[in-house]
């Protein structure tokens, strides 16, 4: 599914020109910063559900939320269920919140947000289902610490999970999905379980895996739940 297909006008919304990367400082937590710039993303106590949605808290998590293609999409198939989207870039942010304010979405925010501060102020048990989908790959050695995915990441998402949830993982890059296999064997709370194409739970794609597709290039997809 294409971007023009989740049944929005999206060119009443021009697009940003956004850098895929941005500084490695907003990929690390705030007690590694010495000097916290003023682009970087704000840290949270509790969460405002009342502002982001119409009615309840977040049923969905999506982290690295991106342009929004996945997050959108997800609002208009399930509109029963609330979808944050946790995203570093502020630009994108922005741009996603205006699409779903302009188009009068009431159960989806993109949340300009850094995982590498925590998941501390969601409610224990509450989220269904998160997704971490084509993450950012940092692919050179020295450049692994400002991969989010992390032990930490791990045990927050797991505590916030409801009994029966998931987290759903996706990726395009073979040392990514390496990675993370790795990371949950060693945080030992979570069971992995490979998907296929059949059994991916989501009736629409996001921008990157929409790409892929299109280009013939493979990736994988599984589903980690508590143990």
């Amino acid at each position: 599914m294409a971007m023009e297909d989740i049944k929005l006008d999206l060119t009443k919304y021009p697009i940003p020109r956004v850098r895929h990367h941005v500084s490695p400082q907003v990929y690390l937590p705030v007690s590694q910063n010495h000097i916290i710039p003023v682009w970087y993303p704000p840290e949270l106590s509790e969460p405002d559900f009342a502002s982001w949605f119409k009615a309840g808290g977040a049923d969905i998590l999506d982290i690295g939320s991106g342009r929004g293609g996945f997050l959108l999409r997800h609002a208009l198939a399930f509109p029963d269920k609330n979808i944050l989207g946790l995203e570093v870039r502020n630009m994108l942010v922005e741009w996603v919140n205006s699409v779903i304010d302009g188009e009068d979405l009431p159960n989806a925010r993109s949340l300009w947000y850094s995982v590498a501060n925590g998941l501390q102020w969601l409610p224990e048990n509450s989220i269904t289902y998160a997704t971490y989908l084509f993450a950012d790959p940092w692919p050179k050695k020295r450049h692994h610490k400002r991969r989010a995915f992390t032990m930490e990441l791990c045990s927050e998402i797991c505590r916030t999970l409801k009994t029966d949830g998931a987290l759903y993982l996706a990726t395009d890059r073979e040392d990514v999905d390496l990675h993370q296999r790795e990371i949950i064997a060693e945080y030992g709370g979570l069971k992995i379980r490979d998907l296929a194409s059949s059994e991916w739970p989501f009736p629409f794609k996001t921008d990157q895996q929409d790409f892929c597709d299109r280009k013939g290039i493979p990736y994988t997809m599984m589903v980690a739940t508590p143990k």
